[in-house]
């Protein structure tokens, strides 16, 4: 796994006064020890009004969130410490990051049907058999066009758009944290058409694409999709985008999330769409949001 980018001591990279982020990883997960307080307490001290805890679900035994936790247990975590924090100026939702993958694909339809979410995120990631696995993406890319490399990844967001399960596609072209060093960000910025069926699935299915800001806090310091796909998104008739940091620590609580929202804004978005269980809702963006200290020094 690619190492994150050191954090830059004295600057503040996490945002401020902005109304949601909604993909966020606790102890729950096999890859974070942060207890949801302590996301609501940061939420409370930065003006953040609203959080979603989206754990993460694997359905291959030997991924590390393969029954990890209990859906029971994650649950009833989630839903006291939204009564907890219910009159503290944060609104805690309970969703799931599923992980997706034609060959469980019937696993995560019964998973679905069997358990209720306020909000779920379904993701592709690299896994055992994965060609982007760490052990053998280098190989697997030697001798083969940009477009084949790719094929894989954007196969399956297809398929998981397809499958009408979720209300987001999460962090969109996070296949780029798996190819690096071998290909870069630039690389990949010479054939972002490549993007465009993945796009197209995702608009004709109706589910929201994540502009996800941990890419920010890898090399090649771009969010998941990048700016310029957030663009194309939208030329190409998008109308529902939502955030999230994808924080798996403290410290990355919102990390640089205003640089999702003024992205989604240049794009010519003035509402994310999120899902508050039964209901679906539009929350306006914010035409000034104000962009963090470690971003002005980038701009």
């Amino acid at each position: 796994m690619t190492a994150n980018l050191p954090e830059q001591p004295g600057i503040d990279q996490q945002a401020r006064n902005v109304p949601l982020d909604a993909h966020l990883h606790t102890d729950q997960s096999p890859d974070s020890s942060v207890p949801i307080d302590l996301y609501a307490a940061e939420a409370v001290e930065r003006g953040i009004p609203e959080i979603a805890i989206t754990d993460h679900v694997d359905f291959d035994p030997r991924d590390p969130a393969y029954r990890y936790t209990r859906y029971e247990d994650r649950e009833r975590t989630v839903r006291d410490a939204a009564e907890r924090w219910a009159g503290r100026g944060v609104t805690i939702r309970f969703g799931a990051e599923l992980t997706y993958n034609r060959l469980w694909d019937a696993d995560v339809r019964d998973h679905l049907a069997k358990h209720r979410y306020d909000y779920v995120i379904g993701s592709v990631h690299d896994w055992p058999e994965s060609p982007y696995w760490e052990s053998r993406v280098r190989s697997f890319i030697a001798g083969r066009t940009l477009e084949e490399i790719l094929e894989p990844y954007y196969t399956e967001i297809i398929a998981a758009a397809r499958t009408g399960l979720f209300d987001t596609i999460g962090h969109l072209d996070v296949v780029r944290r798996y190819l690096y060093p071998y290909i870069t960000t630039a690389d990949l910025a010479k054939r972002e058409d490549l993007q465009e069926p993945a796009l197209q699935a995702i608009i004709e299915s109706g589910a929201v694409l994540e502009v996800n800001s941990s890419g920010l806090r890898y090399p090649g310091n771009e969010t998941y999709p990048s700016a310029a796909v957030v663009a194309r998104y939208r030329e190409l008739g998008g109308e529902r985008v939502v955030v999230g940091s994808d924080a798996h620590s403290r410290g990355s609580f919102a990390a640089r999330l205003d640089r999702s929202y003024a992205h989604i804004a240049a794009a010519g978005f003035e509402a994310l769409t999120f899902r508050r269980g039964e209901q679906r809702v539009r929350i306006g963006v914010p035409r000034d949001t104000p962009i963090s200290t470690v971003d002005a020094l980038h701009t």
